[in-house]
């Protein structure tokens, strides 16, 4: 009974961290539905580099999409990380939504491609994946340091993103937002989690009935030397009481 009471603050908060990125996702889809069935064309409003028209497209870049694919391989890559960074990062969280979102888009706007609009949250995605995997390698907790594992396991293969290899991607996009995640990442590696290791319990716990040994300070006097007599005094006293061996070889 009292471990259900225990963890169900633990369930409520896991469920609370899902929450927003869920309703990200919902706008993402909205957006996308909107835009695809009333045929607005809306993708006219991304990013486009080093034009003052596409300054607008810093804000509006990450909720505009292509096609389903585009749009639903974002949604379970924003679900997964959302959580994962209001979950375990909860202070940090918003301000690294927010800075990967508009740092990430003045970098692309700085250094993109011209012609085509950029457009997507992968930028976003790159950004809090990066956080995520430095975060849990510089705090050099169990807990986090798996966490690392799992994007790597599950996003490792984003690396490639961040190359010039495929004509119709925004690998710029991707490159800014990891660069302002793993930034981002060392600026608030001393930000507590919201998770900590368990304590071990060690086998080799001192035992009550053993006297510790005295602590003799440099300016050792009279006291000191009496502290060590009790601790000698109780030792053999010890190796006295029936059943116990001395290790202590006497000569005589």
């Amino acid at each position: 009974m009292e471990q259900a009471v225990e963890s169900s603050p633990e369930r409520k908060r896991a469920l609370t961290s899902l929450l927003l990125p869920a309703l990200a996702v919902v706008l993402l889809w909205s957006i996308w539905l909107l835009d695809t069935g009333l045929e607005l064309g809306l993708g006219r409003f991304g990013l486009y580099p080093r034009e003052a028209k596409g300054l607008l497209g810093i804000l509006t870049m990450p909720l505009l999409h292509g096609d389903w694919r585009h749009i639903f391989d974002n949604s379970t890559a924003v679900l997964l990380l959302g959580w994962c960074l209001l979950y375990f990062y909860p202070r940090v969280a918003g301000r690294v939504a927010l800075l990967t979102w508009i740092a990430g888009g003045i970098g692309v706007w700085l250094i993109g491609r011209e012609g085509s609009p950029h457009i997507g949250i992968s930028g976003m995605i790159y950004g809090v994946a990066a956080f995520l995997f430095t975060s849990g390698l510089l705090r050099g907790q169990r807990t986090l340091m798996a966490l690392s594992l799992i994007v790597v396991f599950l996003y490792g293969s984003l690396v490639w993103g961040i190359f010039p290899l495929v004509a119709d991607m925004s690998w710029e996009g991707h490159l800014c937002g990891a660069f302002v995640g793993l930034v981002l990442a060392f600026a608030h590696r001393h930000v507590p989690p919201a998770v900590s290791d368990p304590k071990p319990s060690f086998a080799d716990e001192p035992d009550d009935d053993e006297p510790a040994a005295p602590y003799l300070e440099d300016d050792a006097g009279d006291a000191v030397d009496e502290r060590e007599l009790e601790w000698k005094r109780k030792l053999a006293e010890r190796a006295e009481r029936p059943g116990n061996v001395s290790t202590t070889w006497d000569p005589d």
